[in-house]
């Protein structure tokens, strides 16, 4: 499509899900795309799937739930790109457990990871979109930061969280040519909803008034949206990607 021609793209937790579909959508739009994430040798193969299609790709380790990998992350992208003009925080983890129940270590390396970790990287790379005066941020947030889960106290006040920070941030940076916005999934078939059995399979599709999961690249789809000038007009919004499942302001 190419509407995307030029720009340079940032994507965390690219090796998998709905990373790595945002990845591939951005770079098959026309953009260059720096695919962060923990595992470099499912990174290195998404890098040469975009670069086998004709698109630009370099890969870069990080984990979002430190601070200095963080840093060293969006050092190094700046180094070899100049600038990140576009940035998707969509790297999280899941920590399930009922409240009376969860261990504080799952309530913070779920906070860590899914709402600081996009606090950190986005301070980091602000500042080069601040002087460009043109930005994009996509927040992945969640169905689940919505209208809350039993069992996800920890995710979905991580996802809730986002959404604060979505709307706050908008605010801030609008004079500078940025916009800021969030994509809030449903049930989408990755392997982080792989981990869930046929009865909570079929709960989850029972309330969904298409009828069925959505997809990784469907997600990627809106994140792309979002990221280019068809969207230069929207910002401080969560655009719920979910099948119905949850209709709300």
């Amino acid at each position: 499509m190419g509407n995307l021609d030029g720009r340079i793209a940032l994507v965390t937790g690219a090796s998998q899900g709905i990373g790595r579909a945002c990845a591939l959508e951005l770079a098959w739009r026309g953009a260059t795309v720096a695919l962060a994430a923990r595992n470099e040798a499912k990174l290195a193969a998404a890098v040469a799937e975009i670069e086998a299609a004709g698109g630009k790709a370099a890969a870069f380790a990080l984990d979002i739930a430190s601070e200095d990998s963080i840093k060293a992350c969006a050092k190094s992208a700046l180094e070899q790109f100049g600038k990140v003009e576009i940035l998707v925080n969509n790297a999280g983890i899941t920590r399930d457990g009922l409240m009376l129940r969860m261990k504080r270590a799952d309530w913070d390396d779920v906070l860590a990871t899914n709402l600081t970790g996009a606090f950190l990287l986005t301070q980091a790379l602000l500042g080069t979109m601040l002087r460009n005066r043109w930005g994009r941020i996509v927040n992945l947030s969640s169905v689940v930061g919505r209208t809350g889960q039993a069992g996800q106290v920890n995710y979905a006040a991580s996802k809730a969280g986002l959404i604060g920070l979505t709307r706050s941030l908008a605010r801030e940076v609008a004079s500078r040519g940025i916009t800021v916005n969030a994509v809030a999934p449903g049930y989408v078939e990755t392997p982080m909803t792989a981990v869930l059995d046929e009865k909570q399979r079929a709960a989850m599709l029972a309330a969904i008034p298409l009828g069925r999961a959505g997809t990784d690249v469907e997600i990627a789809q809106a994140v792309a949206f979002l990221a280019s000038d068809a969207a230069a007009y929207i910002t401080g919004h969560v655009l719920d990607v979910n099948g119905g499942m949850f209709m709300g302001g």
